[in-house]
């Protein structure tokens, strides 16, 4: 499973556009490799920019927390991976936790998750 989480330069989990990084993490191989966000720093259109190069990625799955996502960049990505709702405030604790939380995919989030 191909998981991404979108980090900013503490290595915490943030909202799309807020994290320099997008991290794409291989449950098989256990590498992780670091890309640069398009979205970073925008403050129009960075998350749909930042769903855009995550798309690139061909994921399975995102990890995010309430606020990650918007609208538009939820229903850009719905249908084409699934969601991982967290609790873990830093990408550290997501990697300690992985096997865990790699089960909690969903296909659907509740719109609380990516409302503005």
């Amino acid at each position: 499973m191909k998981l991404v989480a979108v980090v900013d330069e503490e290595n915490y989990i943030t909202p799309l556009e807020f994290g320099s990084s997008i991290m794409l993490i291989d449950d098989a191989t256990k590498e992780i490799k670091e890309y640069e966000n398009p979205g970073f720093g925008a403050m129009h259109g960075g998350k749909e920019r930042a769903m855009a190069g995550i798309l690139s990625l061909s994921p399975d799955a995102i990890i995010v927390k309430e606020g990650t996502l918007c609208p538009g960049s939820y229903f850009m990505s719905k249908g084409r991976m699934k969601y991982i709702p967290v609790e873990e405030e830093k990408f550290d604790e997501v990697m300690k936790n992985l096997p865990v939380i790699k089960t909690k995919a969903v296909s659907e989030l509740e719109p609380i998750m990516y409302q503005e």
